[in-house]
């Protein structure tokens, strides 16, 4: 749904009874979108001690209308069942396909109006787009920066040389250490 779609609901209910076994719902206007969504079914308090079966009956483009039962209702042990989550296009029938009734079916229609201003929003979104190609062509390459080390990694700086004084050796200088990895000198 787009921000320029305003949404209209309004409730929407129907009594199915021994008298009037099948009522549908259909809407009229042809500039919006329209869902009906099934809440809730129950049985009314004046029903038989029988069991109650409702068919939702939908007619979906070029294949022809299927039945198909959405609720078994009793008075004793299934007075209500709760069908939220389903949602469907115009037309939708309801049959009482078992039973005297009366049951009560609450669902809400939803009506989507389209915006006319949309295709504007349209225009402005292309309008935007056009306006970013030409900054991005614009805007002058950067530079890459190009790395000494072949496979791209970090570059390796190597250690000043130490200065070596001819006259004096390390080894008179520099008394021996102490540690691992140096080994005793041979007594001369």
């Amino acid at each position: 749904m787009n921000k320029s779609d305003k949404p209209l609901s309004t409730l929407w209910g129907c009594e199915l009874s021994e008298a009037n076994k099948e009522k549908t719902f259909s809407a009229d206007e042809t500039n919006l979108q329209h869902q009906l969504a099934i809440r809730t079914m129950c049985i009314g308090h004046t029903a038989k001690d029988e069991f109650n079966i409702i068919e939702l009956v939908t007619e979906t483009g070029e294949k022809a209308a299927e039945a198909i039962p959405v609720a078994t209702l009793h008075p004793k042990f299934m007075p209500t069942v709760n069908l939220t989550g389903i949602e469907l296009p115009p037309p939708v029938t309801f049959r009482l396909k078992f039973g005297s009734g009366p049951v009560h079916i609450c669902a809400e229609h939803v009506a989507i109006e389209e915006d006319s201003s949309e295709d504007d929003l349209e225009e402005e979104e292309e309008d935007e787009d056009v306006e970013l190609e030409e900054e991005c062509e614009e805007s002058p390459e950067k530079p890459v920066k190009k790395t000494a080390a072949k496979n791209g990694g970090p570059v390796k700086r190597k250690k000043p040389e130490k200065a070596l004084d001819s006259t004096v050796s390390d080894d008179e200088n520099n008394p021996p250490k102490k540690g691992k990895g140096r080994g005793r000198k041979a007594q001369a």
